[in-house]
């Protein structure tokens, strides 16, 4: 049973739920309304797996055998997740005495686009509406996770130290669909709230109220959906500014703008995979930084008439240990990196991708990237010069001065490695890819 993995490359929705619940009825009962809501209104996205301390088909029984499986004295917490497109995963937790008796729920279903569809997201709100009813609540709301992230907190808008004091203790932010607790109805006002300009505004029967702001939640960055967001927020926030609020809004809906990669031809092979490692709301403006940034031209060469002769005793032997270490990486990265016994371009960019997705130079210590990593790195970029272009290694005593020689020009690989583990922009600035590909230009 394969779990369908939610990816960076796609927007998702995003619910956050936190939620009270009966703690001297027993468990099944007090969950039963949960799960019938999900079944009732979670249209073509219903979890098909359950995960305690092991997976299984999603079923009653397996939810309370998943339940059972990880309670411990303060709680207990499963995940529900699917295995075909849209992609789901869900994390129901219950706190138990001593801690403050607690429902809370994580959800998020991908592709956002799967919620295009106005009668699609009123089943998603209907589902909402029932939960708060059943569990009441101190605050939900769902929302784009990219624009989400754009927020500037974690949590749904909500001031992080505040909410350590006081819990929501005030509006921060104002999303797609939201249920407001009775204590922030107090704070704003009941009839303030209830008059909000919003698709739909509703009391509930516990005191809480719910509001959506616009019909669909997959076009919540248009131009419409944003006034209606800022309208809403600025009658819920009247201290606030509506031109600021929208201007905000705004903003953030040009910073999810698409926007098409252009990259540098010899680096776009790697540049794609660091830009789909973004989170989704800043993929755009990443995009834009990679299609403006251009990599330095490498300096780690000499024309080929003033090459350093060899100064070894043995050159048989240099090239052995040469060899030597380039096996080193392939130990290193062979099971992250299977191509990398082929020792092709292509393996140089995988490994690329490797250091920089492990923030390579930063995660290791000086003396071990100094020691065992530039060496080895070095003379496997030697190698497959040596291998693809016909190259042709001159070893010096000195490893920064071995050279490999293609065409009309002397390389230094154990220079180039050095300068490339100097920080994680630098994988980038002194890929090994784009050196390669130099060299194989004057190659002649």
């Amino acid at each position: 049973m394969n779990v369908l993995e939610l990816s960076s490359l796609e927007d998702s929705l995003l619910l956050s739920f936190d939620g009270a619940f009966d703690q001297q009825a027993p468990l099944e009962s007090e969950l039963e309304p949960l799960l019938g809501d999900l079944e009732r209104f979670a249209d073509g996205w219903m979890p098909e797996i359950v995960e305690g301390k092991r997976r299984r088909k999603f079923s009653r029984s397996a939810i309370w055998k998943a339940l059972e499986e990880k309670r411990h004295e303060r709680g207990t917490s499963i995940g529900l997740y699917r295995t075909t497109w849209p992609a789901l995963e869900m994390w129901p937790r219950l706190n138990f005495p001593p801690l403050t008796p607690n429902l809370a729920i994580l959800l998020e279903v991908q592709p956002l686009a799967f919620f295009s569809e106005a009668e699609r997201c009123r089943l998603f709100v209907e589902m909402v509406r029932a939960w708060a009813s059943h569990y009441p609540v101190t605050h939900a709301a769902a929302h784009s996770v990219a624009d989400r992230g754009l927020a500037g907190s974690p949590d749904f808008g909500r001031d992080e130290k505040a909410s350590q004091r006081n819990g929501f203790d005030k509006i921060y932010e104002v999303f797609w669909l939201n249920v407001f607790g009775p204590k922030l109805v107090a704070t704003v006002g009941r009839e303030r709230m209830l008059s909000t300009p919003a698709h739909r505004v509703e009391e509930l029967p516990n005191g809480s109220v719910l509001l959506v702001t616009w019909p669909t939640v997959a076009d919540f960055a248009g131009r419409e959906a944003r006034l209606a967001q800022a309208r809403a927020h600025a009658h819920l926030r009247p201290d606030l500014d509506f031109d600021t609020i929208l201007r905000t809004l705004n903003d953030r809906s040009a910073m999810l703008a698409p926007v098409e990669p252009r990259f540098h031809s010899d680096m776009a092979p790697l540049l794609s995979r660091v830009v789909d490692r973004a989170a989704s709301h800043e993929r755009q403006r990443r995009i834009a930084e990679l299609n403006a940034w251009q990599p330095p031209e490498p300096e780690e060469w000499r024309p080929a008439n003033s090459a350093l002769p060899p100064d070894v005793e043995n050159v048989e032997r240099a090239l052995q240990q040469y060899s030597l270490y380039a096996e080193h990486l392939m130990a290193l990265l062979h099971s992250e990196v299977p191509s990398v016994f082929k020792a092709t371009p292509e393996s140089l960019t995988d490994a690329n991708f490797y250091f920089w997705r492990e923030e390579f130079p930063k995660s290791r210590l000086p003396e071990a990237i100094n020691e065992h990593a530039v060496p080895a790195i070095g003379a496997y970029l030697g190698e497959v010069l040596v291998r693809n272009l016909g190259g042709r290694w001159i070893p010096r005593q000195k490893l920064e001065e071995a050279q490999v020689l293609v065409g009309d020009r002397v390389w230094l690989p154990f220079v180039r490695a050095r300068h490339y583990m100097r920080s994680r922009q630098a994988l980038l600035d002194y890929s090994l890819t784009y050196l390669y590909r130099v060299a194989e230009r004057h190659r002649g």
